[in-house]
């Protein structure tokens, strides 16, 4: 079975995450793909896709959104696991806050995903155009929720 995790990522926290769980599901018995969702035109050589995608105030990484629009009929036939980095923390107001930023994004592909996530975000200043650039460093990401979670799809993608 080859796993494709495809991701869409501004500044590389996404492309982290994907890259820590295609890492997590190579240890199995998969075959697993690593790519940017911008760069994936067919969908025919895998058997299961997570999807990962930044959440930059309220909206999904774009790369991610054309990508469901894209294949939303090849991914109805696929089971299919999405992830979203967002929140600066780890608060449950935060996550929540988040999700149902995701959702709202995944009402365009419905009933695509088996399973959702939310991971926390990074804020690195020094990658930030001003007047961003003057927030506070913060990596909310929870490696062990992030492993968790690829234990979680493994058996179910």
């Amino acid at each position: 079975m080859t796993l494709l995790i495809a991701y869409g990522s501004k500044r590389g926290s996404t492309r982290e995450v994907a890259e820590a769980l295609a890492k997590k599901l190579a240890e199995g018995d998969r075959e697993v793909e690593l790519r940017r969702a911008a760069d994936v035109d067919d969908l025919t050589p895998y058997d299961g896709v997570i999807l990962g995608g930044s959440l930059y105030f309220g909206r999904l990484h774009r790369d991610v959104v054309r990508f469901l629009a894209k294949h939303r009929r090849t991914l109805s036939g696929l089971p299919v696991a999405v992830f979203a980095l967002g929140p600066t923390t780890v608060e449950p107001n935060d996550l929540a806050a988040s999700r149902a930023q995701l959702d709202k994004a995944l009402k365009k592909a419905p009933g695509v995903a088996r399973s959702v996530a939310i991971f926390g975000g990074v804020i690195d200043p020094t990658k930030l155009p001003f007047p961003l650039s003057r927030m506070s460093p913060s990596d909310a990401r929870d490696w062990d929720a992030i492993d968790a979670w690829a234990d979680e799809i493994a058996t179910t993608t």
